[in-house]
């Protein structure tokens, strides 16, 4: 059986809000795909860490940034930047946050089924 589905993040499904920021989801073909936007000021271990309720975030991210730039430090020690254009990995294990003036939006493929889940 073949399957073709889309939506619309114009219009999502659900939409997860935490200081600093929002995730607009669909699920499409089992696959939960979401528009973050992430305000300057947004830190996951201060916006989103209560309520994931872990020492880092534990969600793995394949996502294509649209805009702005975020700072990303894994538990390891190991950094790294990415921005506008980028596409990006993200292990489980790391937290991140915004580095300039700019909103930093991105379209998430894999991890934010759980995201900032209440």
């Amino acid at each position: 059986m073949s399957l073709l589905a889309s939506k619309s993040l114009a219009e999502p499904e659900e939409v997860r809000d935490f200081p600093h920021g929002h995730v607009d989801l669909v699920t499409v073909g089992g696959t939960t795909v979401g528009r973050a936007e992430f305000q300057p000021g947004w830190r996951w271990s201060q916006d989103v860490k209560p309520i994931a309720g872990t020492d880092s975030c534990q969600a793995s991210h394949t996502s294509y940034i649209l805009s702005g730039r975020m700072h990303v430090v894994m538990d390891d020690g190991s950094e790294g930047e990415a921005g506008a254009g980028e596409a990006v990995v993200v292990e489980p294990g790391h937290d991140a946050w915004i580095v300039g003036d700019e909103p930093c939006v991105m379209v998430d493929f894999t991890g934010l089924h759980d995201y900032a889940k209440k």
